[in-house]
Formats: C-alpha cells, structure tokens, sequence
C-alpha cells in the first residue's frame, strides 16, 4: 500500500573489508628453532616446509611477517604463542602490526 507523495530514499550501503594486520615474529638467541617450527604449525597453520622457512627467514633476517589477519584473530595468535613461549621458559616475541 502506498501513500501518494510517498518519498523513498535510496541507501547504498557500503561493506568495507576489515582492515589487516600482519603478525612479527623476532630472532633472538634462546628460543628454539623447534619451538618457533612448532607455533607456525600448531598456531599459525602453516605447512611444515613454510614454517620452517619462515623460521630460517626470522633467524637470518632478525624478523619477519609470519601471517596477515584482521585484528583479533592476529592478536589472539600472539597471545596464545607467547603463553606457551612463558610456559616453555622462552623469551620468543611477537607483534601485530596495520598492515601496509
């Protein structure tokens, strides 16, 4: 039913994708190689041959972006991998950075 002189308005909406955000991984001299193998698999997903060149990729370049996520999906990956960093005695660090 509709009532002459009835004005509609035409909304556009607009999705916009979640912005991203890339996971850091730092070297240092005390984690294992292993253990960091272990958080890109078991945490992060990643084949076995990509971790362990992503691992290689830390080492030799003092840091590296280990994955892109939305914000609470990269922060909830730090968090549990530097748990279990704490829990293995490990000083292992991570960071989410806005992806560029």
């Amino acid at each position: 039913m509709s009532i002459q002189g009835e004005t509609r308005e035409k909304i556009k909406a607009t999705v916009k994708e979640p912005k991203h955000y890339q996971v850091m991984m730092y070297n240092d001299d005390f984690t294992s190689m292993e253990f960091v193998v272990g958080i890109l698999t078991d945490i992060f997903r990643k084949p076995q041959p990509e971790a362990e060149r992503l691992m290689l990729l830390v080492h030799q370049k003092g840091k590296a972006a280990v994955g892109l996520y939305p914000y609470d999906i990269a922060a909830t990956k730090v968090q549990t991998a530097a748990a279990r960093a704490r829990q293995e005695g490990f000083p292992f660090r991570m960071t989410v950075e806005e992806a560029e």
